[in-house]
């Protein structure tokens, strides 16, 4: 039964295609955290040794030159360690990088216990449906950078791979995800209890609604208006207008259109809710206002050059989206939640199966290598 399901996910996989659409089956994060099982390594040469799994051997090269992400970028794991390597002593070093390297030398040991699982179950008769799929994403790839063969081909060399390698590494993540996918595969209704913990966990940093206000504004420039006497106080004349513009108002003409054939008088319209801590000055005063004013109601407010006559369209206080209308999200979590739980489980299950006494001696061996290289 379980070799039938791991080969139904990967008819989909063949049914669903990798060619069509605006986005890759992997991004460069997936792409990053697989390194493809080299088949028959040998011991390096120069005093260093290799860490057997599984019948295969993992050297301390593959593992410093092995891709992660960082900060949007694919780089080495070398690249990455070099700038701690280059300001710290070996010692401080090798505490702050050994997490890094712990989790490269874990990651590489799944992705072989994982492979050799996979392609237990899977037998041989998958390898056409294997290779069907790595072409279709290859054409995929090329076809990101407008069919540039010559594009691509430096992409993938700054990958580490050349177009063949990249291929069986693509066959070897689709084989490893199809079996994990086989493996913690979870049916299980989500109950409303489990919707509504997982969206009050997730509320104040995914569904908060911002207080917001729609507003219109006359605004009327006190320096900007024209006067006929030198002598007038401007800031008094804008006062005047200002209660003028709001009787007329009252009585029923137009807001939008009062501030037409006055010199220093413009209209302002919110038409779009917008967040008080957006507004600036001398515009920000209106959130102040705001809170005290109910819809539809209008103000004469006073401020440094300027007087606003401000309508208040609507305002909304800060809250939450309701489940209602983020339950979607909500349940991906939960999904999500559960593969990585099972997959967590799984993973822990494939480490005890095989014996690594010598990994902590690796890991330190390889934190010397990167030390020393980023010194040199």
């Amino acid at each position: 039964m379980r070799k039938f399901s791991f080969l139904f996910l990967l008819v989909l996989f063949l049914a669903g295609g990798c060619v069509g659409g605006d986005k890759p089956r992997f991004t460069k994060e997936e792409l990053a955290r697989i390194r493809f099982p080299q088949r028959g390594s040998l011991p390096e040469s120069s005093g260093g040794f290799v860490l057997a799994v599984g019948g295969e051997t993992i050297t301390s090269d593959e593992i410093i030159e092995s891709r992660i992400e960082r900060n949007g970028e694919v780089v080495s794991l070398i690249e990455s360690l070099r700038p701690i390597a280059q300001k710290n002593g070996l010692e401080q070093f090798k505490e702050r990088a050994r997490e890094q390297v712990e989790q490269a030398v874990t990651t590489r040991v799944l992705n072989i216990l994982l492979y050799r699982e996979a392609r237990r179950e899977a037998g041989e008769d998958i390898d056409e449906a294997l290779e069907k799929l790595a072409e279709a994403e290859v054409r995929e790839f090329v076809a990101r950078f407008g069919g540039d063969d010559a594009r691509a081909n430096e992409t993938l060399g700054q990958m580490g791979m050349t177009r063949q390698s990249y291929k069986e590494y693509l066959k070897m993540v689709i084989l490893n995800q199809s079996y994990v996918a086989s493996k913690v595969a979870d049916n299980r209704p989500i109950t409303y209890s489990e919707l509504l913990e997982c969206y009050d966990e997730m509320k104040d940093e995914s569904f908060v609604k911002p207080a917001t206000i729609k507003f219109r504004l006359i605004d009327i420039k006190v320096a900007a208006l024209e006067v006929t006497d030198v002598n007038e106080d401007r800031q008094q004349q804008a006062q005047e207008l200002g209660n003028e513009l709001i009787g007329r108002i009252r009585a029923g003409e137009d807001f939008d259109k009062l501030g037409e054939g006055y010199l220093g008088v413009s209209l302002r319209v919110y038409n779009e809710p917008v967040q008080p801590e957006s507004l600036e000055k001398p515009y920000d005063i209106c959130v102040v206002e705001a809170e005290k004013m109910k819809r539809g109601q209008i103000r004469l407010i006073e401020t440094d050059g300027h007087i606003f006559i401000m309508k208040l369209e609507e305002k909304w206080s800060r809250g939450f989206k309701p489940l209602e209308e983020v339950q979607r999200e909500v349940e991906k979590k939960i999904i999500s939640e559960r593969r990585q739980k099972a997959e967590d489980a799984l993973e822990a299950e494939l480490l005890r199966q095989v014996a690594l006494g010598e990994k902590e001696a690796f890991v330190d061996f390889c934190l010397k290598k990167i030390y020393r290289i980023s010194n040199e």
